[in-house]
């Protein structure tokens, strides 16, 4: 086969993985809704029908994978193909903890079955299912434009469901108190919403690997440049405190560590 036909074939391949990656995300985004819906309306056939449904979002999870193994045995690509490969195997893996954490919902849906919730409960869980499946379309956006800015983004958006989790929690809690909530069906309302929290910490980390896949940063370059000067510096050299969000070329701050027993002067304790 000719080289431009080959190259042409590589790059189909590439796009193709992109669809099947957008296809996985606008699933495990529709899974988050349904599931949502299920706890809601205690439906019992629909939570085991998303149960059951995993295996598909599974099965396509693992297509990628196998499909990404391939381009990268067979075609050896570099710089942003290499990235965009790399960055696929890892999307492919918060989508699908995504998916299997409504999983978890669905299967503590039916533990709560018999539980009325109050509408303050209601409206928060709602809020929270909304939330994270905005996310969820949203980091993907983010990978199929390369769209750094809201990749960066994420994180603060990711606020509003960290927000909604701690007044739902909190609300858990005046349920118990007020509404004689069972202690064991607060427990399971409260992995309900760390599940929905966790939906969104994994669509920050898919914002965090599309600045990877663009610009080839991570947010551990930093601890690792900072880890690196600490080796630099030696047993019992100076510390050596680095801002690194200081503007280039302004000077760092050394500080002679303190003598053994030595009060500090922030007010802290002894060394």
């Amino acid at each position: 086969m000719p080289g431009d036909e080959l190259r042409v074939e590589y790059h189909q391949q590439l796009q193709e993985l992109k669809e099947r990656l957008v296809r996985l995300g606008a699933m495990t985004a529709e899974t988050v809704g349904m599931g949502t819906a299920v706890l809601l309306d205690r439906d019992l056939a629909g939570a085991q029908r998303l149960i059951d449904g995993d295996d598909v979002i599974d099965e396509l999870s693992l297509e990628i994978e196998e499909e990404c193994f391939r381009v990268l045995a067979l075609q050896a690509p570099m710089a942003g193909d290499l990235r965009l490969l790399l960055t696929t195997l890892r999307v492919v893996s918060e989508l699908e903890r995504s998916a299997d954490l409504m999983v978890n919902v669905c299967k503590a849906s039916r533990r709560v079955y018999d539980i009325d919730f109050t509408p303050k409960l209601r409206g928060l869980l709602d809020s929270m299912g909304v939330e994270a499946a905005f996310l969820i379309r949203a980091a993907i956006d983010a990978f199929v434009d390369s769209d750094t800015s809201l990749a960066a983004a994420l994180d603060d958006i990711d606020d509003r469901l960290d927000d909604l989790q701690v007044t739902y929690v909190e609300a858990i809690f005046e349920s118990h108190q007020t509404e004689n909530l069972p202690l064991r069906a607060a427990v399971q309302l409260a992995l309900i919403g760390r599940y929905y929290e966790r939906i969104g910490d994994h669509a920050v980390n898919i914002g965090e690997r599309v600045i990877y896949m663009v610009t080839g940063w991570l947010p551990e370059s930093n601890a690792a440049a900072r880890n690196a000067l600490r080796k630099a510096s030696g047993e019992g050299a100076k510390g050596v405190v680095i801002d690194f969000d200081a503007p280039s070329g302004m000077d760092q701050q050394v500080i002679d560590p303190p003598e053994p027993g030595a009060e500090r002067d922030d007010g802290g304790e002894p060394t």
